[in-house]
Formats: structure tokens, C-alpha cells, sequence
């Protein structure tokens, strides 16, 4: 399995704005949830063998690298083979001396890539093509899943659309994988730490009038509601047991 984890953010690639005026549906997720309720047994079944995590309020506290323990999952146990850290502070440039990069290889016992453009940028989208292309597997963008609570411009929902192919599947018989044609995009709709609660409004109401617009075709109509399970209880708050699974069995 890839695990891509991200860190700390900074200001988008500075072409997104102009593409999303473009192409305003490159900020619909194909699932909005918590991720305590993100089946990944399903999404294993489905094909999907590589994941892409936001660290900041969806793995971790923001600004903190050490796992939630509300997760109850550590990385460290399940010696993962092909696991890598992207982000879009830890291991770029704006990292000296890689200092960001260490500290959240050692706390979460995965490698940081290196790389100079950020997320979702293109040369970025290039950078994990390449990293996938090269196992002696390799995992084609429609066998990842990228989650991640983002606060500004849905980065990690833009990359996913970014790596559509454009030959998805127009058949109703064809599984949400061949239909969606890339990266399943989930969107995560809980944090662990309240922070810019008027950006989060604000892009929740973005995403509501872009689907509007849309007619919520394109994402409603995939049959991505299979990834999605019923919490097994209300507490505690996000139990991690489906991530356990996911990350126990592709190791």
C-alpha cells in the first residue's frame, strides 16, 4: 500500500484559482464524511491499493505530528513497505535543512518525499506518479484513494480531480472505480481541533453551490455510497478500527 500523508499547508499553486473558474467541478469530492465511517475494507474489495492522507485535523492535531490516539492505530506496528510522507511543508523547499521532514518520518515512522512544487500542483501530481510508477507493482492513479480535510480551495480534492484520465466508464453496470476514471476523492467533514471555522463555512458553501450547479451528477451517480459504513457507536469520536484493517492488510 502507498500512504501519503500531508503537512502543513501554504499558499496554493497559484494557478488554481484560474483553473477552478475553468473547471468549478474540480472541487466535488466523490465522498463527503467522517473518516471514522470510510470503509476501507470496501475500498480494498474495490481495487484500491494505495491511500492518500492529510495529516492536519484528519490524522493529527494541526501543527502536531504525532497520531490521534482517538485513531487508535499506529504506523510504527505494521512495518508498511511503500509508504511515503507528501506534503506541502514537510520535505518542499520551504523546509530547511529538511527539520519538518525528520520530525514527521519519526513520528509517524513513514519517509517524507522531497519535492519543490506544492500541492496540487502538476509537477507534484508528476512526483507521485512518479513514486507510484516505480514499485515493482506499480499503482496507476485510479487504484488511489486521497483523503483529506483541507480549509482552503479543496487542495487535496483538486489534486484527485487534477489526475482524472478522462476515459471513466458511462456505463450505470460499471464499478465506481472504471466510473470515476482516477483518485477516489473523500473529503473528511470532522476535525479533532476547531480552526478557521468561517473558511470551513465558507467552503462548505462553495461545494453546495457548485454541486447545485453541477446537478450533482457527476459524483452523485457512481455508487460511492459502498465506501461509506455505520459507526459501530457513538464514542469514541473516530474509533480508527476500519484504518487498522485498511493499513493492516496491505502491508
Amino acid at each position: 500500500m502507498i500512504l501519503f500523508i500531508d503537512v502543513l499547508e501554504h499558499p496554493r499553486h497559484p494557478s488554481t484559482p484560474f483553473h477552478l473558474l475553468k473547471n468549478p467541478r474540480l472541487v466535488i469530492p466523490h465522498v463527503t464524511t467522517d473518516i471514522r465511517q470510510i470503509d476501507f475494507l470496501a475500498l480494498r474489495n474495490a481495487g484500491y491499493r494505495g491511500a492518500v492522507f492529510d495529516k492536519d485535523n484528519c490524522l493529527t492535531i494541526p501543527y502536531e505530528d504525532i497520531l490521534v490516539p482517538q485513531l487508535n492505530v499506529s504506523l510504527k506496528g505494521h512495518k508498511l513497505k511503500n509508504v511515503i510522507i507528501v506534503g506541502n511543508s514537510a520535505g518542499t523547499k520551504y523546509d530547511a535543512g529538511g527539520i519538518q521532514a525528520e520530525s514527521v518520518s519519526y513520528h509517524l515512522s513513514v519517509p517524507v518525499l522531497r519535492h519543490d512544487t506544492l500541492k496540487p500542483g502538476y509537477s507534484c501530481i508528476a512526483s507521485i506518479r512518479s513514486c507510484f510508477s516505480s514499485l515493482s507493482v506499480p499503482i496507476p492513479d485510479d487504484e488511489l484513494v486521497i483523503v483529506g480535510d483541507r480549509i482552503f480551495i479543496f487542495t487535496d480534492v483538486i489534486m484527485a480531480n487534477r489526475m482524472r484520465s478522462g476515459f471513466a466508464s458511462s456505463s450505470n453496470d460499471a464499478p465506481a472505480r472504471a466510473r470515476i476514471g482516477g483518485p477516489l476523492a473523500i473529503w473528511t467533514d470532522g476535525v479533532w481541533q476547531k480552526e478557521s471555522m468561517t473558511m470551513r463555512w465558507a467552503e462548505r458553501r462553495l461545494l453546495d453551490l457548485v454541486r447545485k450547479w453541477a446537478g450533482h451528477g457527476e459524483t452523485s451517480s457512481v455508487g460511492t455510497d459502498i465506501f461509506v459504513r455505520e459507526l459501530p457507536s457513538p464514542e469514541p469520536r473516530k474509533t480508527g478500527s476500519a484504518l487498522t484493517k485498511f493499513l493492516g492488510m496491505t502491508s
